[in-house]
């Protein structure tokens, strides 16, 4: 059988596994098309007094429900509005020791209170859309707060937490600044 692949058949083969290695080439080089530049991920903002204010209120709202607000350990990003992807941010997590992949808050900081107030509302329509919902589950109840000049977003999906201590965080985040309600 192997005498008779010969020419063009042979040609394709050699052809195939000549795009199967650049193709894997690409891909494990990593410079593929990213979403976001690796830049995005993390806290992209300086400590500024109205980020430095609103993790201290969260720290605070958080602590009276005994949770602790800490750094993340891992890069994380929440489905944004075109906004707040654009606006400086800080990530935060709420440390949850039997669900260290959620509990996380992200704070956005705007020039003044008016714009911040905007642009919540702006995510409010966003994950209250088709193409916004469809990017969490079912289930997913969210948190967006003004304080100041900073909008916090908050999203947990009860379904997918499994650390009990998870359904402490929103109460305590809807005790902060005013509330964006997000349309059904």
């Amino acid at each position: 059988m192997a005498a008779r692949l010969t020419g063009l058949p042979v040609a394709g083969l050699v052809l195939a596994a000549g795009m199967l290695a650049g193709g894997c080439g690409i891909a494990a080089s990593g410079t593929g098309g990213a979403s976001f530049p690796d830049v995005s991920f993390g806290p992209s903002t300086g400590t500024t007094a109205a980020v430095t204010e609103t993790r201290g209120a969260l720290a605070g709202v958080l602590g009276e429900k005994s949770l602790q607000l800490g750094d993340p350990k891992v890069p994380f990003r929440p489905p944004e509005s075109a906004r707040l992807a654009a606006a400086p941010r800080a990530v935060y997590q709420v440390l949850l020791p039997n669900d260290p992949g959620h509990g996380f808050v992200s704070v956005y900081e705007f020039p003044d209170p008016a714009t911040a107030a905007s642009a919540g509302l702006e995510q409010a329509a966003y994950v209250g859309s088709g193409p916004g919902r469809i990017q969490f589950p079912p289930d997913t109840r969210f948190v967006i707060r003004q304080v100041g000049t900073t909008i916090v977003f908050y999203a947990w999906s009860p379904a997918n937490s499994v650390d009990v201590r998870a359904a402490d965080i929103q109460p305590a985040l809807e005790t902060l600044g005013t509330g964006i309600a997000v349309p059904r």
